[in-house]
């Protein structure tokens, strides 16, 4: 039970190969073609940190619900929490290219757009930024303290550390409604200024949660593959899958529900976000965002079968984060962009950062065993059955 994760050379060469390829896509963006790398850089960034944010938040759903089908696994999403660090890192840079993101940045354009004017005390660049760090302040030093009682809890038998990780887990859960709401829309949707959504927020964050469970699972279910997580049982694969399919429910609702209401009430201010998005040539992606995460998933996960599969949950966890992509994409290209061009740079990039991602989360996850083998519910974990 104590196993530690052992890295391979080839996964390291293969990490260190996908990064490679990431910055080779960066460096020929800024030399060519600035613009699309700045856009790149914030999809990039974007999709793994809602994956970091949903990731910690199921870390903290665990706690708090006090589920004990998946201490055994709890480790995942703590290692996932240590990306923090590294995507403030590769976020700061944006700092310095957000002339080439967000219209609201430049101004002269705010001084002749009254809309733009009134919004100006929150969408000014030294506000931005303040708001920026403190986000991460708040992400990292919460979610380190939580890793740091789970660390402890291996040290000694007893609660106090599973009460404490329980307590600092509400307040974490209503932490992140705030800063990760206004991280959403400093990031993503003020990319179109004169657009809002009420369930904007709602929506990325459901994205979020959703696609990180999907992660979660792929993860397991590899480790399980090459000897570790022995106990993993086909109530466990139901388990994941039963959230996969009721989060691709709820993230089809939020979709849908903003799509709508928008479109019915056929309001000027608000359609002007989607008219791009559903005429010429991203009408694909549009219409490809939802079979992907939601009709897919509906209709592959109703067989307990394919459900309880870990082949079958291998394919459809890569497909679905290949729409989380799309999703993520949609929300920034066509507002910095406004043509589809998905080539190297796009590709190249994202490569480079899932390499990343792979090596960060397998160093995290070498660090400590991968169980917490004092966890009070370990032993439901362990010997799950329906």
């Amino acid at each position: 039970m104590d196993k530690e994760l052992i890295i391979s050379s080839k996964f390291k060469h293969a990490s260190f190969a996908l990064i490679g390829i990431g910055l080779i896509a960066f460096i020929v963006g800024f030399l060519n073609q600035p613009d699309r790398a700045w856009a790149n850089l914030i999809i990039n960034n974007y999709y793994f940190l809602s994956l970091a944010i949903g990731a910690t938040f199921f870390w903290a759903l665990q706690y708090i619900t006090q589920s004990g089908w998946s201490s055994g696994f709890i480790r995942i999403p703590q290692a996932i929490a240590n990306f923090f660090p590294v995507l403030l890192l590769l976020m700061i840079p944006l700092l310095f290219g957000l002339h080439h993101l967000y219209h609201w940045s430049h101004a002269d354009v705010v001084a002749h757009d009254p809309l733009l004017m009134h919004k100006s005390p929150f969408l000014n660049i030294p506000f931005f930024t303040i708001r920026f760090f403190m986000y991460f302040a708040v992400w990292i030093g919460l979610t380190q303290l939580l890793r740091r009682y789970s660390f402890k809890e291996d040290l000694e038998i007893g609660l106090t550390y599973f009460q404490k990780s329980e307590f600092l887990s509400k307040i974490y859960i209503f932490s992140l409604a705030l800063t990760f709401s206004l991280a959403t829309f400093d990031w993503i949707m003020s990319i179109d200024a004169h657009w809002f959504s009420t369930i904007f927020a709602v929506r990325n964050f459901v994205m979020g949660f959703y696609h990180a469970v999907v992660m979660i699972t792929l993860v397991v279910i590899i480790l399980n593959k090459i000897g570790y997580f022995p106990f993993l049982n086909k109530y466990h694969l139901k388990d994941f899958s039963k959230y996969i399919f009721i989060l691709s429910i709820i993230w089809g609702y939020t979709w849908f529900s903003q799509y709508i209401l928008i479109w019915y009430a056929n309001i000027p201010e608000e359609t002007i976000y989607y008219v791009p998005r559903t005429q010429g040539e991203f009408m694909p992606l549009f219409y490809a965002e939802l079979v992907i995460n939601w009709l897919f998933p509906f209709l592959a996960l109703m067989s307990s079968k394919v459900a309880s599969n870990k082949n079958a949950l291998i394919v459809i966890t890569i497909i679905l984060l290949i729409g989380q992509w799309i999703d993520v994409y949609m929300q920034v290209a066509v507002g910095t962009l406004h043509h589809l061009n998905i080539g190297f740079i796009e590709i190249g990039s994202f490569i480079g950062f899932v390499g990343l991602f792979a090596y960060i989360l397998a160093k995290s996850l070498q660090c400590k065993p991968l169980i917490a083998k004092h966890h009070p519910y370990l032993e439901e974990s362990l010997d799950h059955h329906a």
